[in-house]
């Protein structure tokens, strides 16, 4: 009986190593999927950052596109407004300006109006 005991525990030993062979794999084997995974999510995240770049990229042309657009259509309008006010400054000013002059030299004083 000895020796079919010996054989017994030799037999339960080497399917313990085996077993310990499968479990080690089935470890090394879910390592590895969570490595693959970690690195394919990353990736994913990754694209869908430069994704979302170059759609906010492309939002920020086409709408500051449309502010430089109303900044030049402005610069044009205030330099009309500006041009006209200069003509109308050579125009009439030196009248203006005797007027002015007029108005401090040929001073009227009159009293104050008593409040009804």
């Amino acid at each position: 009986m000895s020796a079919q005991n010996s054989v017994g525990i030799q037999t339960l030993l080497d399917a313990e190593r085996e077993a310990q062979k499968i479990v080690q794999k089935a470890r090394e084997y879910r390592t590895k999927r969570v490595k693959d995974a970690r690195s394919e999510a990353q990736k994913e995240i990754e694209d869908y950052r430069k994704e979302k770049e170059a759609e906010f990229q492309k939002f920020e042309k086409e709408h500051s596109s449309g502010n430089k657009k109303a900044e030049e259509d402005a610069a044009k309008e205030t330099d009309v407004k500006v041009k006209e006010i200069d003509a109308i400054g050579k125009k009439s000013g030196s009248k203006v300006v005797e007027q002015l002059v007029a108005a401090v030299t040929d001073a009227k004083p009159e009293p104050p109006r008593a409040r009804d």
